[in-house]
């Protein structure tokens, strides 16, 4: 078997006492035999580097920045200082299965020019207890169908479970978008449609969601126009599918938004991100708030009725 060099870059910040520690461990875990291992520090106040070099050097590098050069800057560092012929960023409180990496590289069968290789994820909590899996059912299938299975919610597109060609990578400019909250998510896709991909169903990662307020509201202007950005890419990458793209594209991005909004814990910041994404998605939006409505009231029967109403006239 050929072995090609793997690198595994942990950007972080400040997670000492947090995952870190869980993070590096997944990867100095691997048994893949050829890997390198980088921790870029993106000048953390806390004991991060002690807690770093705690650990046996070996294919461990340990890098610290003297400035916070921001999160996207970190990331499209780690992809600058890799040497590995695919690369994984990977999270500070994420985690990887022990033999992720060799079950990414014995399915490619040395054909390096891959863009990227997916495995299914499983999503945990702060205690590392399953909250839901994803198995990767999406081998096989064109772009364009690649892109509907995503939109119909039947396969999530997660960093933790996604090995990116180095080379590849760099060339489409790394990891970037307008707003720097789909970066990663604008790499997959240019890859996936250009190099082709390897999708693998067996779960081999677990990304951790944190129950912490979001900052959803604060920018929920950015994460429309990210979104919007990103179902353009799609129709771009497959044009002669674009009509049927956008339709099912436009349905995914308001429901995703949607859920966001909802988690907003003041009822003002709610109601204003509601409305942004009504100016945003207009009647695709609209349909999805009265499918789904923000509280169960005694007006919800009324709502469904009203949402029966415009749905049947858009149908006419």
């Amino acid at each position: 078997m050929n072995y090609p060099l793997v690198t595994i870059a942990i950007p972080t910040y400040n997670r000492a006492e947090g995952y870190l520690k869980e993070a590096i461990q997944s990867a100095l875990d691997q048994t893949y035999p050829n890997l390198e291992i980088i921790v870029s520090d993106n000048c953390s106040t806390d004991n991060t580097e002690s807690m770093v070099k705690s650990f046996s050097k070996g294919r461990l590098k340990y890098i610290r920045h003297k400035n916070n050069i921001g999160a996207s800057n970190n990331f499209n560092y780690c992809l600058q200082k890799a040497r590995g012929d695919f690369f994984l960023l990977l999270h500070d409180d994420d985690r990887i299965d022990h033999d992720f990496v060799e079950t990414c590289i014995k399915k490619i069968n040395s054909i390096t020019e891959i863009g990227i290789i997916r495995t299914g994820t499983r999503v945990i909590d702060e205690k590392g207890n399953i909250t839901r899996e994803h198995p990767n059912r999406a081998e096989g299938l064109s772009t364009g169908d690649f892109f509907r299975f995503w939109f119909s919610w039947k396969t999530a597109l997660y960093l933790c479970s996604t090995l990116f060609n180095t080379k590849r990578l760099r060339e489409i400019g790394g990891f970037k978008s307008k707003h720097n909250l789909f970066q990663d998510v604008f790499a997959e896709l240019k890859l996936a449609a250009k190099y082709d991909r390897i999708d693998i169903e067996d779960i081999k990662s677990s990304f951790r969601e944190h129950a912490s307020e979001l900052t959803f509201a604060s920018n929920v202007k950015n994460w429309c126009e990210d979104s919007l950005l990103l179902l353009n890419l799609t129709c771009e990458l497959v044009p002669n599918e674009k009509e049927s793209i956008r339709k099912e594209g436009l349905l995914y991005f308001s429901t995703f938004n949607y859920r966001l909004a909802k988690k907003i814990r003041s009822p003002l910041n709610r109601f204003v991100a509601y409305f942004t994404l009504i100016k945003a998605f207009k009647w695709v939006f609209l349909r999805q708030f009265f499918m789904q409505p923000i509280y169960p009231t005694p007006i919800y029967p009324y709502l469904q009725l009203i949402k029966r109403k415009l749905v049947s006239h858009v149908e006419k």
